[in-house]
């Protein structure tokens, strides 16, 4: 996992950076200032990704020192004092961005997350992400939404059998044959979930032994009639289509989880700002 934020920080770095480093920096900024910055929440929010913040820092330079004044999973107000960063001037504006850029989409990732779980507490439905996150965010991705107080689905495509729309067509179309396949070729400890979009591949999923169903773009009379069909034998998942505003009724319907993409592929950044307040 830290290797792995390594050199997600370092392409990043690497991509602000180019060939010929900080210039305006270089320009402005002696080799020795030292000084001191302030990240500060603009808004109301979750906080996320604050140990890969500093991790910025210290790869531009590991003398800066950062004291973190939150945590992972606390909520803010506006105006809150989230960390203060120390060391070399340069260091602290060469890495402000790309500190920044992390921390500001992790955080509105957990800001999300809180949301969604809140409109379905006290009840017994869990929201789950998925695998819709930018490229080389995944584990920053999932631990924001885990933060946020919602759950992770599988990481990736090696921890978990998810038989998809176009898994089931590349093998003529049968519910039943891939099933079938994943049970006889897929490692024998792994649970087996399959999408299905109607009643009748619901059925052939269950009498072929899923372990999982999820109910891919279904209306909610179509749910409640896979609850009923499916009578508490297997779990099942509720996929597409999700909304806040929709998510209460899918809890009163008995569904056990909800997969929200848009946990990781739409919630908006979040407003922080890291901000100089001594310069010497």
């Amino acid at each position: 996992m830290d290797a792995f934020l390594d050199r997600l920080i370092s392409l990043a770095l690497e991509e602000d950076l180019g060939a010929a480093g900080d210039i305006t920096t270089e320009a402005l900024v002696p080799v020795d200032a030292q000084g001191t910055a302030e990240l500060i929440a603009k808004e109301r929010l979750v906080l996320a990704g604050l140990d890969t913040f500093a991790r910025v820092f210290a790869r531009v330079d590991p003398d800066v020192r950062i004291e973190l004044l939150a945590r992972d999973g606390q909520e803010v107000q506006p105006k809150a004092l989230v960390a203060r960063v120390r060391g070399r001037m340069r260091a602290l504006l060469t890495a402000e961005r790309t500190a920044l850029n992390i921390v500001q989409r992790t955080s509105g990732m957990a800001t999300m997350a809180q949301q969604v779980m809140g409109a379905v507490r006290g009840t017994k439905l869990r929201i789950l992400d998925t695998r819709k996150t930018a490229p080389g965010m995944r584990s920053l991705s999932k631990q924001a939404v885990k933060a946020g107080g919602a759950f992770n689905h599988r990481f990736g495509l090696f921890d978990g059998v998810l038989i998809k729309d176009n898994h089931i067509a590349a093998v003529g179309g049968s519910v039943r044959e891939a099933l079938r396949r994943a049970r006889t070729n897929a490692p024998q400890l792994v649970k087996i979930e399959i999408e299905v979009t109607n009643l009748e591949q619901l059925a052939e999923a269950l009498e072929e032994g899923a372990d999982v169903v999820m109910l891919d773009n279904m209306d909610d009379e179509q749910i409640r009639r896979a609850v009923e069909l499916t009578a508490g034998r297997i779990p099942l998942e509720v996929s597409g289509g999700i909304t806040l505003e929709r998510l209460p009724r899918l809890a009163k319907l008995g569904v056990d989880f909800v997969s929200m993409g848009a946990l990781t592929h739409s919630a908006r950044a979040m407003d922080l700002s890291l901000e100089i307040v001594q310069a010497q």
